[in-house]
């Protein structure tokens, strides 16, 4: 075997949050038994560290020992086999897609910079419409409260009494264009990013806010890109930490704009 980077875990400093889980987009990472984090196998891990970010507590780190190389196509399969074709087509190495080669293909799953796959940088083909179509009076926001932000809002806000809550990740109001009749109309709203905020105090912050509101609904939208489902694991920690038996939803939302799950 030769020496490369592969993720090491400290058991002692792991929590259980399982956002590293969610963030590999290799599904190299779960909890086990002790709800701890581990490697499922040496060979899913790419050593790029996409992982990192997310931790709590600094539980993860790189190092360089003894290993099996990283197999992308093993990867590729199990991430198929587990989270579906679109999930698999972001793991490093491997977005050629079921059946094609994945000779030469090492890195462009990341964009080349060895970060979280929902970095890629894509083009969007749109059908052309007007360049400066104007301001249309016929739509109006559904946004019925203030602040939105998950590090600003209070538990204690008294319109989130019996409130039905949306707790959406940063990007699906800019990538569903009818975010606010389809997914807002109604509701009371939190934004996050499980991904570039830090997401300490979180998983407390919102099993407050869920204890003490009597929530009549609780939705979580995110998106498709691996890294995002961290804030679906948030909530639901939030909601079990509650212990409030409060049913979540959840809307995934792909990049191209359009709405490929409800559950």
């Amino acid at each position: 075997m030769a020496v490369r980077k592969i993720i090491e875990i400290d058991r002692d400093k792991c929590d259980g949050c399982g956002l590293c889980t969610t963030a590999c987009a290799e599904g190299a990472l779960e909890l086990d038994a002790e709800n701890k984090a581990v490697l499922v196998r040496e060979i899913y891990c790419d050593g790029l560290g996409a992982c990192l970010d997310v931790c709590p507590t600094g539980a993860l780190k790189v190092v360089e020992r003894e290993s099996g190389e990283y197999d992308p196509s093993a990867a590729y399969d199990h991430v198929l086999r587990t989270r579906g074709v679109e999930a698999a087509r972001c793991v490093h190495g491997a977005d050629g897609g079921p059946g094609q080669p994945l000779a030469g293909r090492v890195g462009r799953a990341h964009g080349g910079h060895g970060g979280c796959p929902g970095s890629l940088a894509r083009d969007i083909p749109r059908a052309p419409g007007p360049a400066n179509p104007g301001p249309d009076p016929g739509v109006e926001s559904r946004l019925s409260q203030w602040p939105i932000q998950l590090h600003l809002i209070s538990p204690l806000a008294p319109y989130f009494e019996a409130s039905d809550l949306l707790i959406a990740a940063d990007c699906t109001a800019f990538a569903l264009g009818g975010f606010h009749d389809e997914l807002l109309a109604g509701k009371k709203l939190v934004i996050a990013c499980p991904k570039l905020d830090d997401t300490g105090g979180y998983v407390d912050k919102l099993a407050e806010l869920i204890r003490r509101n009597r929530l009549s609904s609780l939705t979580v939208a995110v998106m498709t890109v691996p890294c995002c489902t961290g804030l679906d694991r948030l909530v639901r920690l939030a909601v079990e930490k509650s212990g409030v038996p409060l049913e979540v939803r959840k809307v995934v939302v792909g990049i191209d704009g359009t709405i490929v799950q409800r559950a």
